[in-house]
């Protein structure tokens, strides 16, 4: 069996269902777990903005290729044809995440390739996706076991937070310049968490927000978490950009000190095992009372303003 994936997210699937050996080829975003680093990358950026481009150049560069119906990434197709791969795991959801669906379908020359694409918008889609990916990799028992595990932990989170006296409104920025809420999985996950997803819905799709709306809403709990961005990276923008915004020190969670930056890269923007870690990760910054500990350590960090 030879696997082709195109996604971070279905590469974290694969090798959590004990089958990175059967990898024959990866994204330039597939970094976990470690040893994929290592894989032929089949993909690049077509973006050509420096490391250290801001919110701002990305999503102006975005908006620019999209406008002229342009794709953001490259496929090499013909790496791609001579890695001879079974199966490719792509998607369909996001066109500024991956490689699109009808880039990937329009490479594949060899019709005994199966082109598997998922579009998990919540929870349950990414634990369907899991699963899908385990029948079709022919581990069927392995996949239901590990959505078996990451469902209890996922319950165990639900059970805790239940024990709260109060559910504070909660913020989730997946973008910096423009202001994006976050979307799909997010809200879920911060309801799960004990918290009240404010200025986005369950399983909807990201928006763009408008900065009177948000000081409207008076979060009393932001998570800043920009899609593909570590929490380095995060917490240098944040600093900078946000404090100049009319109104940012008045918000409740400015005041309070609950504004926080999270590894998005690692966690949040994946759909994967590793998004029942998120949800962790979000349970400690919302309820540090209840879920001391409980998240990856090193994932996040208060934004302290001087």
């Amino acid at each position: 069996m030879r696997i082709a994936s195109l996604l971070p997210g279905t590469t974290e699937i694969v090798c959590a269902l004990g089958l990175g050996e059967h990898l024959v080829a990866v994204t330039h975003e597939c970094d976990y777990p470690p040893e994929v680093r290592t894989l032929p990358v089949v993909t690049r950026s077509l973006l050509d903005l420096p490391e250290t481009a801001s919110s701002s150049d990305i999503d102006t560069a975005i908006r620019e290729r999209t406008r002229s119906d342009l794709s953001i990434y490259q496929l090499d197709m013909e790496l791609l044809s001579a890695l001879q791969p079974d199966i490719i795991l792509t998607q369909a959801l996001c066109d500024v995440c991956a490689v699109p669906l009808r880039q990937v379908e329009a490479a594949v020359a060899d019709a005994a390739t199966q082109v598997l694409s998922f579009e998990p918008t919540d929870l349950a889609g990414i634990f369907g996706a899991i699963k899908a990916i385990g029948r079709a990799l022919g581990v069927s028992e392995r996949a239901a076991q590990l959505v078996n595990d990451l469902t209890l932990r996922v319950e165990r989170v639900r059970t805790t937070a239940a024990q709260a006296s109060h559910r504070p409104r909660v913020l989730g920025i997946e973008w910096l310049d423009p202001v994006f809420s976050a979307g799909h999985w997010v809200p879920e996950l911060i309801a799960i968490a004990g918290g009240q997803s404010v200025l986005a819905a369950a399983g909807e799709r990201s928006r763009r927000l408008s900065w009177p709306d948000v000081i409207a809403a008076a979060p009393e709990v932001i998570i800043l978490m920009p899609c593909g961005f570590t929490l380095e990276r995060t917490l240098a923008e944040a600093t900078a950009l946000l404090p100049q915004r009319a109104g940012w020190s008045a918000l409740p969670a400015v005041r309070t000190g609950n504004v926080f930056a999270v590894d998005a890269n690692a966690y949040f923007s994946r759909p994967g095992p590793r998004i029942v870690d998120s949800l962790e990760l979000l349970a400690t910054l919302i309820h540090p009372e209840l879920f001391a500990s409980w998240g990856p350590s090193g994932a996040s960090a208060p934004l302290v303003l001087q």
